[in-house]
């Protein structure tokens, strides 16, 4: 059994960690098949990507048996198998949808934060389970979770281990839409991503640069990526398609270039 399933249709790759079992702990096997499928979505024909889990859990962070079994080091395996994949969620200039229909916790919830959009269930549970056998967090956590809480509140996840339900992470931040039951998730998930396919997918990959970078730039180079930006906006086919859809009073049928 594949340790993911994927399938492309309407411009949407869709994404499932597939070990239930485990609460789709990561094992090499996975992390290796979701580096492919992301070099995969670079192809035009993909215009969004939704990543969710099968079963009851998001993910569950690292297999211990499994990586206790490869007996490598932890920055070995952080290094081949865990950064690059967050490098390819964030520099995909194509939005990252990712649906959390239940625990989220180590690793699995560095994931989630690496996304663009996130939808959780009121009954989801996000730790950083780290502390919890002496590690710290890793795959990007510290980088992305005190930019969206806040560094004391980002301490305090980090060193307590806290349980934050999918409710509290919507207060927080932490996700952008919080629904009801897993039905509802789904429904939201199929909304979203089929939304964001349906928009101007060049333009979308510029904001995310200009948003992951805003943080690291200074307001000078931050203006002039602005503009660099605006003028590959200003002359792509989907600007054309967005004015003349205006003038012909219709809705846009974006192209994504």
């Amino acid at each position: 059994m594949s340790s993911i399933l994927k399938e492309t249709s309407g411009g949407i790759m869709r994404i499932t960690l597939n070990r239930p079992d485990s609460l789709n702990a990561f094992n090499s096997e996975m992390l290796f098949e979701l580096q492919d499928a992301f070099k995969e979505a670079l192809n035009d024909e993909v215009r969004c990507v939704l990543l969710t889990g099968a079963g009851k859990g998001f993910c569950s962070g690292q297999d211990l048996k499994d990586f206790e079994a490869e007996k490598k080091t932890f920055k070995e395996a952080i290094e081949t198998k865990y950064n690059p994949l967050i490098m390819q969620i964030v520099n995909l200039p194509k939005p990252v949808i990712c649906g959390i229909n239940g625990v989220a916790a180590g690793a699995g919830l560095s994931l989630a934060l690496a996304c663009d959009f996130r939808i959780a269930v009121e009954s989801a549970q996000l730790i950083e389970v780290f502390i919890n056998v002496g590690l710290v967090p890793d795959s990007g956590s510290t980088f992305t979770l005190p930019r969206i809480v806040g560094l004391a509140k980002a301490f305090q996840m980090c060193s307590t281990a806290e349980r934050i339900t999918g409710s509290e992470a919507k207060r927080l931040g932490l996700v952008n839409v919080c629904v009801q039951t897993p039905a509802v998730l789904k429904a939201a998930l199929d909304k979203y991503s089929k939304k964001y396919a349906k928009m101007p997918t060049a333009s979308l990959g510029m904001i995310k640069s200009l948003l992951n970078n805003s943080y690291s730039k200074s307001l000078a180079q931050i203006l002039e990526a602005e503009a660099d930006f605006q003028d590959k906006a200003g002359n792509s086919n989907d600007y054309r398609e967005g004015v003349n859809s205006f003038l012909e009073k219709r809705k846009p049928v974006f192209k994504g270039n």
